[in-house]
């Protein structure tokens, strides 16, 4: 790796770290459609580093989202699950932050919090 590329993905992993906290901070403060938009940032941006580790940089959410699918839940590295918590953090994240009428409510951003820490811990030791 060359150092300009281990700066990103360390970088995307101070963000993920820095989500994931910022994350638990606003549940606690009842800011639950922020808490579940952080949550999921923080699941993709340790998923972007990941993809980043193995040669793969993406512009656009979904395809983030696209590629754990296809390069680590089909391959079997992490398992289904796995991937079923991160669309579900991809759902209440456009629900959390273009949701106007619809709200995310106290138990999906508490789950959203949950699975994001779970996400990175899977995440992190690939």
């Amino acid at each position: 790796m060359n150092d300009r590329l281990d700066e990103e993905i360390l970088s995307y992993w101070d963000r993920a770290e820095e989500s994931i906290t910022a994350a638990r901070e606003l549940f606690n403060n009842s800011h639950f459609d922020f808490a579940a938009s952080r949550a999921y940032y923080a699941a993709f941006y340790a998923a972007s580093a990941v993809l980043l580790r193995a040669g793969n940089e993406f512009t656009k959410h979904s395809a983030v989202v696209a590629a754990i699918h296809k390069t680590l839940v089909k391959t079997g590295v992490i398992s289904p699950d796995i991937g079923k918590k991160l669309n579900r953090l991809f759902e209440l994240r456009s629900i959390g932050d273009y949701g106007m009428m619809v709200h995310v409510p106290r138990p999906d951003a508490e789950k959203a919090v949950q699975d994001a820490q779970e996400i990175l811990a899977v995440l992190k030791k690939i």
